[in-house]
């Protein structure tokens, strides 16, 4: 089985991907961990000298040239189900689990370590819920296309795989 974690960022999906793969014993793959391999600099890097177009495409490129073994976890970019087909293609090759969270409780994660991730490095806490909560009624529709949608908040791999198997 392949499943793909998906949700904006801060929400988990590497933290609870490494868990759960090592859980079920599979692979690991952390979809910005490739791209940064591909691009030979880091997600941040790529993104402020190439702009949110070129990444977008190079992400799409890179989850598509993925090589997937038969059981495994990917974890994807907070925005990856929104562009392209990236949403249908991680349909038909796995199982999409979509880590739902508050706006709030995301900019609680993502506050102290905002630097790092160019969409949010200049926010203050007051415009960081307002993006985020922008950003997840506009990716909403997509995040939702997921075959199972969990709460993020205090997840745990067993959690995620007992929903899987009540559903499979």
């Amino acid at each position: 089985m392949r499943i793909f974690l998906i949700g904006f960022m801060g929400c988990g999906k590497t933290t609870l991907g490494k868990r759960l793969a090592q859980k079920m014993g599979c692979d690991f793959i952390d979809l910005d961990h490739q791209l940064e391999q591909a691009a030979g600099v880091s997600v941040a890097d790529y993104f402020s000298s190439n702009g949110e177009e070129a990444f977008r495409l190079l992400e799409k490129q890179t989850l598509n040239t993925l090589h997937l073994s038969t059981h495994c976890i990917i974890s994807t970019g907070g925005g990856t189900p929104c562009y392209y087909d990236n949403m249908e293609f991680m349909n038909s090759n796995g199982i999409t689990v979509y880590l739902n969270m508050p706006a709030l409780a995301l900019a609680k994660r993502l506050e102290h370590g905002k630097h790092k991730r160019p969409l949010i490095a200049h926010l203050d806490e007051n415009q960081l819920v307002e993006f985020i909560e922008a950003k997840l009624k506009e990716r909403a529709p997509f995040y939702k296309r997921s075959f199972l949608t969990v709460n993020g908040i205090n997840i745990t791999p067993e959690r995620v795989q007992n929903e899987l198997f009540q559903i499979f």
